[in-house]
């Protein structure tokens, strides 16, 4: 047998770990691996780039997805998928204090817009489809709120609305840009307002 090169050796690795993946684990594994060069080239990136970024052949690809434009789409429905954002906001203690719960669905927030931004300018505009609903959003904000209920001056899912009005603000570049605010001075405004002290009542 003649001597393989290590790159030869190294496709031929590849290869005998791909045929043991099922079809849907192979195209999970494209997808994330793919997914930074979509978003960083959005529909120029090439089918060599995706088969080099996936570590397999280019037929390998086109078995999986059937074209490239497919597979672009698959991997912003990936990237637009809400199930991670909701599990994270899962993990936010209902038990921490009111301003840590605020500031930690800020952050949150803020990393979900950069993404879900990031992909429409890959895109040059909508990603395709549509955002998914609020609903399950501010049931998890709702639920994170409930030992504060009595804090708060305002219905908790209100609150789950003025929160993603402020952080998408936020996370539009030339919004936060002269004065940037980062999220723990957002989680304060939000939490305590700009007043410093209640206004005097007027004599009358």
């Amino acid at each position: 047998m003649p001597n393989r090169s290590p790159v030869e050796l190294s496709a031929e690795v590849r290869s005998v770990r791909a045929a043991r993946m099922t079809p849907d684990d192979r195209r999970t594994a494209i997808i994330e691996a793919v997914a930074p060069l979509v978003v960083e080239h959005g529909r120029e990136i090439t089918s060599r780039q995706i088969a080099e970024a996936a570590g397999v052949a280019e037929g390998t690809v086109f078995r999986a997805f059937g074209d490239k434009d497919s597979l672009i789409q698959a991997v912003v429905d990936h990237l637009l998928d809400p199930a991670p954002f909701h599990d994270a906001l899962r993990g936010v203690d209902p038990e921490d204090s009111l301003e840590r719960k605020i500031e930690d669905i800020m952050r949150l927030l803020r990393a979900r817009f950069a993404g879900v931004m990031g992909v429409m300018r890959a895109m040059r505009g909508p990603a395709g489809g549509s955002l998914p609903s609020p609903t399950r959003y501010v049931e998890l904000v709702v639920a994170a709120l409930q030992p504060d209920l009595d804090r708060l001056a305002v219905p908790a899912d209100d609150v789950a609305y003025l929160l993603r009005l402020v952080t998408f603000a936020s996370a539009i570049q030339p919004f936060n840009q002269e004065r940037e605010f980062d999220t723990a001075e957002l989680a304060s405004f939000v939490t305590r307002g700009i007043a410093a002290r209640p206004t005097p009542e007027k004599e009358s």
